[in-house]
């Protein structure tokens, strides 16, 4: 098959995104509000406004350690990076590399996890009598200090940098930078080993008095005991000119290309490469307790235990804007996500080369989102007696996709495909825009009577009245060619290759087809049993899901970045979307602080007894209610106390304080 024009970015196709309608029967009231998860190639909807103590900056993605021993991972996940190994609890420091991870337990071993094709992951044996950890900025290769000043190196040795040079004894600190390493002497000289092809491993004389060491990818930093900041290596950028006076400061940070100073007052200095905006330290620039610096990205923990972050948010590195709370609706493109908020407000996060983050003003009064592979659409509401409801259309525009036809009123709903848009007219009609070589513009007559819509890569769906679905656009596939019986659909949702209908008893049919673009089985249209009970679909790339009226996902094909693995507790969950290589759902959070209630679905039942069992005798967790002796009999008493209470059902309960 020849491809159009359209394909000129070929083959890095978008995935449809999930249409919202206001009409849609069967889907989650837009009054719930809740928070949004991510996961898959992006982790994304930590929580950053309290209770940290320490953070870690990868390539692209960052790490925050929790002052109960627990981690938080968020941004790209391709290789497994944000996936913190079970059990979750008992770290005291956390290290995030190129693409995989480390953190050190209480006890000493450390844990490694993410991408592993030099060893980086693969900690030596002894694994004990650690105090300190260090992964690889851009490279593949993991330090660890040992209790008694010894470093242990693993992973990628192409430049010698797990070569540690003798004799190996007397370190209190490391650093791994892109291929070369440092340690940091109890006499306060520093040690460097491994590339030196940018004088990065050459430490400046004097070689004494250096209290802090930091690694960038070929640039390195020494902080010295009177507050002074020595700096070497590659300064293309930059990255080693520390600004005058250089005095005061208490703490350093090497990311990629840049360079982050903490001061003794709290601020941050920052150096070096900025085409991100890494260096743009968010106001107001005080209260900072701690420094991370990734490849585009940067991260700021406060005195409050608050993670500020900033720089690219192409992966989601720099995670959904906070708070994330009351959002009713979420749609997600190729690399950029959106969000609703129950205000009307649009927030939005990830790839934003053609501006397709940037809402316009005002942003407020919005009743729906879609993102498609480069431009965004909002349907927004104003008007006290007349409700005027007009389209607005932000980013990439190459194919007219963001030119909404004349007259833009009276839309109830909005869909964004690769480079075409979707809008459905009160009166029951489509109305469609941009890029049009597959004839995915051109709705079928008679253009009525239709209640939802959605817009796949090159195709397109709608939903009539009477229950029976209409596709037209590209159908190389099959994804137009609905299956018999068309009748009964009440929700619809275009992929690339496959469509999805959902009807009125819950069950899914899916068409179209089962393979990805190179021919790989990946069976985005084997919808698992029991097919029933289901309330929302969202076809992504090449794979699919499915809401449960229980709020659990049901997901199904493409894994390969773990798109389809559900992040537990599989519960409470109230929207959903699907893009290419991630997933998107809206949680809803309980109002209410209820002990037992692990799930945070504001009851106590057979789930959290699962959720307790599941970190029975750990040390540290959730499930540790009163807060020491690690998880025993007391807190299943604790759990048991309130066995059985409902805060949905029973809100003036004396158990359901509000939090």
């Amino acid at each position: 098959m020849q491809f159009g024009n359209g394909f000129k970015k070929n083959l890095v196709l978008f995935v449809a995104v999930t249409s919202v309608c206001l009409a849609c029967f069967g889907q989650p009231a837009l009054a719930e509000s809740g928070q949004i998860v991510g996961w898959g190639s992006q982790v994304v909807g930590g929580d950053l406004s309290s209770g940290f103590v320490n953070v870690a900056a990868g390539e692209l993605h960052s790490l925050g350690l929790k002052q109960d021993g627990s981690i938080v991972a968020w941004g790209a996940n391709g290789f497994g990076q944000c996936n913190i190994p079970s059990p979750n609890s008992g770290f005291i420091a956390i290290s995030a590399g190129f693409e995989h991870s480390l953190g050190l337990k209480q006890n000493g071993s450390i844990v490694a996890w993410g991408w592993n094709d030099y060893g980086q992951c693969n900690v030596p044996s002894p694994n004990s009598g650690f105090i300190a950890i260090a992964a690889g900025v851009m490279g593949a290769h993991s330090l660890g200090l040992k209790k008694d000043g010894s470093i242990v190196a693993w992973g990628d040795n192409g430049a010698g940098q797990c070569n540690i040079p003798s004799p190996n004894s007397g370190f209190i600190a490391i650093a791994a930078g892109g291929h070369h390493s440092l340690g940091l002497k109890q006499n306060g000289s520093i040690v460097a080993w491994g590339m030196n092809t940018e004088g990065q491993c050459n430490i400046p004389s004097p070689n004494t008095g250096f209290i802090a060491i930091a690694a960038g990818y070929c640039h390195s930093l020494g902080l010295k005991q009177d507050g002074s900041i020595v700096a070497w290596g590659w300064n293309n950028y930059g990255q080693c000119n520390i600004p005058s006076p250089n005095s005061g400061f208490i703490a350093i940070a090497a990311g990629r290309l840049h360079s982050l100073l903490l001061k003794q007052d709290g601020s941050i200095v920052a150096l070096g490469d900025n085409g991100a905006g890494q260096c743009n330290i968010p106001s107001p620039n005080s209260g900072f307790i701690a420094i991370a610096g990734g490849r585009y990205h940067s991260l700021g923990l406060k005195q409050d235990g608050s993670i500020v972050a900033w720089g690219d948010k192409y992966e989601g590195q720099c995670n959904i804007p906070s708070p994330n709370s009351g959002f009713i609706a979420i749609s997600t493109g190729e690399y950029h996500s959106l969000g609703l908020r129950q205000d009307g407000s649009i927030v939005a996060w990830g790839d934003n080369y053609n501006g397709q983050c940037n809402i316009p003003s005002p942003n407020s009064d919005f009743i729906a989102i879609a993102a498609g592979e480069a431009h965004s659409l909002g349907l927004r509401q104003f008007g006290i007696f007349i409700k005027i409801k007009t389209i607005v259309a932000w980013g990439g525009n190459g194919d007219g996709q963001c030119n909404i036809p004349s007259p833009n009123n009276n839309f109830i709903a909005i869909a964004a495909g690769w480079a075409h848009s979707l809008g459905l007219k009160q009166d029951g009609s489509i109305v469609a825009w941009g890029w049009n070589e597959y004839g995915q513009c051109n709705i079928p007559s008679p253009n009525t009577g239709f209640v939802a819509i959605s817009a796949g890569d090159v195709h397109s769906l709608g939903l009539k009245q009477d229950g029976s679905i209409v596709a037209w656009g590209w159908n190389y596939c099959g994804q137009c060619n609905i299956p018999e019986p068309n009748s009964g659909f009440i929700a619809i949702s275009a992929g690339y290759y496959h469509s999805l209908g959902l009807k009125q008893d819950g069950s899914i049919v899916a068409w179209g087809s089962n393979y990805d673009l190179n021919g790989k089985y990946t069976g985005q249209c084997n919808v698992p049993s029991p097919n029933s009970g289901f309330i929302a679909i969202a076809a992504g790339r090449w794979h699919s899901l499915g809401l449960k009226q229980d709020g659990s996902i049901v997901a199904w094909g493409w894994n390969d970045y773990g798109q389809c693995n559900i992040p537990s507790p599989n519960s409470g969950f109230i929207a959903i979307a699907a893009s290419e290589y991630h997933s998107l759902a809206i949680k809803k959070v309980c109002q209410y602080k209820l002990t037992g209630d692990l799930n945070d679905d504001c009851r106590v039942g057979w789930e959290d007894v699962r959720i307790f069992t599941g970190q029975w005798l750990d040390s540290d967790g959730s499930a540790n209610l009163d807060g020491f002796n690690g998880i025993n009999l007391l807190d299943f008493a604790l759990l048991a106390d309130n066995w059985l209470i409902d805060c949905n059902i029973d809100p003036n309960n004396p158990a359901c304080a509000p939090k």
